[in-house]
């Protein structure tokens, strides 16, 4: 793949789910009955906390806010956005797309293309490619990409079986991950490089898939299973692969990057992860102790948060990167 020339990030913002709940309190319910220790959740897995929205609250009007939210502070009319990609997990329902409840929301106009875009937890990166293609190709000026995330509807009834006494102790291990799940919500702005001379230079990414692992994480409105050992395997040697790849194609090496905004699935896999590739934990931000896993939302909420920290400055280097259960693995290059 060639890398882009003309695709800027103007800005990143996120929207952060009202309610704080924290690791002990949503397991309370039922550790007594399975003899586990008060804090196990948070100390396996490194999260402390994780969000909800109220429940009430619908994934696309998460992705509105944050979108609505971006476009006020650069300053762009709702009217100059030629693309609009919604890439949560969350639905608010199975049709119409989220998008179009954002492109309501934001009155954008009727010739902005909408849609959603699903690939587990690397939609979002997905989401940037595809809105560059579109800038490079010279189709669109501008266009978004948005994620709103709300795991609450899948923990609930999780913790609800284990409370009542439906989920063995076995059970919990396939189940897990579940309730590692954070929600929260983000939007980015990609515009041609005419529009925005100082924003950071977009170079695309890099994908390999190893789909002999589809059945490893398993996704249901009201429950997922997940063998966390085999994914976390089969992904960080799948992730290594593709770093290799990312580095021919961009011309960088581990030494040369200074950030690495990463999908956070917990505090054991992004540090296997780290170890595998080579990196210094030290280059990649950690939000999965107060958000849990937020999906695809993960890698523009840390984006959101180094830049609000002044952890990432003009001139680094930033690899976007994830692995998203099927398996897939993006990692992604920007010239900050």
């Amino acid at each position: 793949m060639k890398p882009y020339e003309q695709v800027s990030i103007v800005a990143t913002t996120m929207v952060e789910a009202p309610m704080r709940v924290t690791s002990t309190e949503l397991t309370a319910p039922f550790v007594e009955r399975l003899g586990l220790p008060a804090d196990f959740l948070a100390a396996t897995t490194g999260i402390v906390a994780r969000r909800f929205w109220p429940p009430e609250h619908q994934p696309s009007a998460g992705s509105t806010a944050a979108a609505r939210k971006l476009l006020a502070e650069v300053g762009l009319a709702p009217g100059e956005v030629g693309a609009l990609v919604s890439t949560s997990v969350s639905k608010d329902y199975v049709e119409p797309a989220d998008a179009c409840f954002v492109h309501h929301g934001l009155g954008l106009r009727d010739t902005c293309l909408n849609f959603d875009l699903g690939n587990a937890c690397l939609a979002f990166l997905n989401g940037m490619d595809v809105v560059a293609q579109m800038i490079e190709a010279g189709r669109i000026e501008h266009g978004l990409v948005v994620v709103g995330e709300s795991s609450r509807p899948v923990v609930e009834p999780t913790v609800q079986r284990f409370a009542s006494g439906e989920a063995s102790p076995e059970a919990l291990r396939e189940e897990i991950a579940t309730l590692t799940l954070g929600s929260g919500a983000a939007a980015m702005l990609l515009s041609h490089r005419r529009h925005a001379p100082a924003g950071h230079a977009f170079r695309g990414t890099v994908t390999l898939a190893d789909t002999r692992h589809h059945q490893m994480c398993l996704g249901m409105p009201d429950r997922g299973r997940t063998d966390s050992i085999g994914l976390m395997d089969h992904g960080v040697a799948l992730a290594k692969r593709t770093w290799a790849q990312a580095t021919q194609t961009f011309g960088w090496s581990l030494d040369s990057v200074d950030l690495f905004a990463l999908h956070q699935v917990s505090g054991p896999h992004t540090a296997e992860l780290a170890r595998a590739v080579g990196f210094d934990l030290g280059r990649a931000f950690p939000i999965y102790p107060e958000f849990g896993n937020t999906g695809p939302a993960s890698i523009p909420m840390v984006l959101s948060q180094v830049e609000a920290a002044g952890e990432v400055m003009p001139g680094d280097r930033v690899v976007l990167g994830g692995i998203g259960s099927g398996l897939n693995c993006t990692v992604g290059a920007v010239d900050w």
